[in-house]
């Protein structure tokens, strides 16, 4: 198989969560433990940084990775979902893993994952321990893919666990509460590990208190610890926080391990992350006269905060691209949103997706009123040809629709 079909082949191994949903999340992590046994083990030969959280995690994840990288030294990068192209996914100093390590190693390890049923998430979190492991990488940065107890990646015994925030996201299979919710984040906790809390409230600190008396995991809550923020490249607002989360993990791996960031190394690598990682899709800007922004925030938790941001631009008229997946609770994120906007409804090009039509029906009840087109690439030419230079289009409600814009 070539790239292209080693990929597809891949992308039909069901279940996959990005064009599932639920019924792609597995309840224990037996599938993984037998994988990662099967190739030896890769990820005890990593020392990683574990991420998890509802929204932030791949931007904390990313800044890490350009810090490290930053201070010399070599940074196995994990995230998901891609944007574009698998290989978005497993990076090493910002450079993407080769199309021919990925068809080499599912080549040689198909019918394993035949004979025992592999998902998706499975096989690629094998693929990038087994990449990192055989390019010795000095350090692993592993984002959780969803929630943390049951997750793939939470195979690994990190220096360092990282959960970003807490949010109402994903509630089949998490919980329907916060509480419930930090407690599936909060099991990336490991043995006497220190965990790093990027935000908390009232409901989910305790929660997170009590894994780490559990596990007598020392633990330090970013947004108290740190004072002074230094500037990122990466402008949204919600990155206040996750450079606050960043900050304090650096300051655990200088005052606790072996590796050493100065303070001048850290002010570079968040100036530089997107130079760094190649991390698109938050708060980026794509065009102006008219300005063109598009971020892949897609829950109540970060939309709210991209929305607030939105308020700040100056604009003689508001145009949103919308387009959403077919388990959004439209009753909780269309009222975030600008009554005063011209919107474009659309289809991302997904299973998952939701018909821009029965979008264009939900959001007129909350006085959202738009046209509705067939895919995200028609609705933002239209939106480009009716916005004067003096306006302003945000593109976004998925990270599909990202996806499917010109982003570089």
């Amino acid at each position: 198989m070539n790239y292209q079909e080693t990929t597809n082949w891949m992308f039909n191994q069901l279940p996959m969560y990005q064009l599932q949903g639920a019924s792609a999340y597995k309840e224990d992590l037996t599938n993984i433990k037998l994988l990662a046994a099967h190739l030896g083990n890769p990820e005890d030969q990593l020392k990683c940084i574990h991420v998890a959280g509802t929204n932030g995690k791949g931007s904390t994840s990313h800044m890490l990775a350009s810090v490290l990288q930053q201070s010399g030294y070599k940074v196995g990068l994990y995230t998901s979902p891609h944007l574009k192209d698998f290989r978005e996914r497993i990076k090493i100093n910002g450079k993407e893993i080769s199309e021919e390590f990925v068809m080499e190693f599912i080549a040689k390890h198909k019918s394993f994952f035949e004979a025992n049923d592999m998902s998706f998430f499975e096989m690629s979190v094998g693929l990038a321990f087994d990449y990192f492991a055989s390019e010795k990488v000095d350090i692993a940065i592993i984002e959780v893919g969803l929630g943390g107890r049951l997750d793939a990646t939470n195979i690994i015994t990190p220096l360092v666990s990282v959960i970003t925030n807490i949010g109402l996201d994903h509630t089949q299979f998490l919980g329907n509460t916060v509480e419930a919710i930090a407690g599936e984040k909060a099991g990336i906790i490991k043995p006497k590990i220190p965990v790093v809390i990027g935000e908390y409230t009232d409901e989910t600190k305790p929660v997170f208190l009590a894994k780490a008396e559990e596990n007598k995991a020392p633990i330090y809550f970013a947004s108290d610890l740190i004072d002074q923020i230094y500037l990122s490249d990466l402008i949204g607002d919600y990155q206040f926080h996750n450079k606050k989360t960043v900050q304090q993990t650096i300051s655990i791996l200088n005052n606790e391990t072996d590796f050493k960031v100065s303070t001048e190394q850290l002010k570079e690598g968040l100036l530089h992350v997107v130079k760094n990682t190649g991390l698109q899709g938050r708060w980026q800007q794509l065009g102006e006269n008219p300005k063109i922004i598009c971020d892949t925030a897609h829950n109540k938790h970060g939309l709210s905060v991209v929305m607030n941001q939105l308020k700040n631009e100056k604009y003689e008229k508001l145009h949103i691209v919308l387009g959403v997946v077919n388990d959004k609770d439209l009753d909780s994120i269309l009222p975030l949103f600008p009554e005063d906007a011209q919107y474009y409804f659309c289809n991302p090009d997904s299973s998952r997706a939701l018909p821009a039509e029965t979008l264009q029906f939900e959001a007129k009840k909350h006085d959202l009123i738009g046209e509705k087109y067939n895919s995200v690439t028609t609705a933002f030419a239209e939106a480009k040809k009716n916005a004067s230079e003096n306006d302003f289009i945000y593109v976004g409600g998925s990270t599909f629709v990202v996806a499917e814009l010109p982003l570089n």
